[in-house]
């Protein structure tokens, strides 16, 4: 039998525990069955009570204060020692029904999804490759405000298809706090953000080449200066990344703003599609048939 997930992914601070409540709350809304699994072992606060929380296996901070790491090391043990009870994962997740989507809400470090081989063995266990017939679709959340620095929007961007190409599941990126932005950001520019490409450096103001007093900084040398952040070398690297993820033509985002109930409905009929949730339910019963000729003297 079948299962549903989505792994809601993403650096630090994009909203993905914020994301995990507003899904929850329209998964009710419309009288829909979830099961909430914290995988982060340094969150403490939540909206709605996790079902499955890692810190009930591992905490960071024992681990931390027991083994004399830092966070980030720490965070790796926590899900080293995880693989190695994935018990803990398997027998809560194995009674679900089909009805059900499981929400994962997972930590901001990314190197987690990007280069360490731990949530691709993960990933396994859960997919149909492993025990419990997960049909999962990762969600990856990059911040809405990243569209002012194009720099930063590259990178976020970059990291969004390391996770996809690493994990090898169905995959909805998302521009997430997408009310930070309004007022900011016109309708017309933001939408160029949804589907990445070089272009956008184009009309960058922060990408033209700086000068030192009368001196230009020459396209040849990275070693000057004002070619380390703001000049001729700092564009030419971002330039070579856009380059990249256009060449791939992988990534594209979704619009969210999780205070709008509108909004999290649509990223959720994404999701929804990217694991074919609806077409592996039962079609149920109207309660009530109603007979549209009445009694069979008056139809006759």
């Amino acid at each position: 039998m079948s299962k549903f997930g989505v792994l809601v992914m993403g650096p630090a601070g994009a909203g993905k525990t914020t994301f995990c409540s507003a899904l929850i709350q329209n998964l009710r809304n419309n009288k829909r069955s979830c099961f909430y699994v914290n995988l982060d072992p340094a969150a403490e606060d939540f909206a709605y009570e996790p079902d499955l929380d890692i810190k009930d296996l591992i905490s960071l901070e024992d681990v931390m204060e027991e083994m004399g790491l830092g966070p980030n090391g720490g965070l790796i043990y926590c899900f080293e020692f995880l693989l190695e009870n994935l018990d803990f994962i398997t027998e809560p997740l194995d009674p679900l029904t089909e009805e059900y989507l499981i929400i994962i809400d997972m930590p901001g470090q990314i190197e987690l999804y990007t280069h360490i081989p731990i949530l691709p063995t993960l990933v396994k266990h859960l997919t149909r490759t492993g025990a419990l017939n997960v049909n999962l679709c990762a969600a990856y959340l990059l911040e809405s405000t990243f569209v002012v620095d194009r720099a930063k929007y590259f990178a976020g961007t970059l990291s969004a298809m390391s996770a996809m190409i690493m994990l090898e599941v169905p995959h909805v990126n998302i521009l997430s706090k997408m009310d930070l932005v309004k007022g900011t950001v016109g309708k017309r520019t933001l939408k160029r953000f949804l589907d990445p490409d070089t272009s956008l450096l184009d009309d960058d103001p922060e990408q033209t080449v700086t000068g030192l007093g009368d001196d230009t900084v020459e396209e040849g040398d990275p070693s000057s200066k004002g070619a380390m952040m703001g000049g001729a070398s700092f564009k030419r690297l971002n330039r070579a990344v856009a380059q990249l993820i256009d060449d791939f033509s992988m990534v594209s985002f979704l619009q969210l703003d999780a205070q709008d109930e509108d909004s999290v409905g649509a990223i959720l009929s994404y999701i929804d599609d990217a694991i074919q949730f609806h077409e592996a339910q039962e079609p149920r019963e109207p309660d009530d048939e109603v007979d549209l000729y009445g009694d069979d003297d008056d139809a006759e």
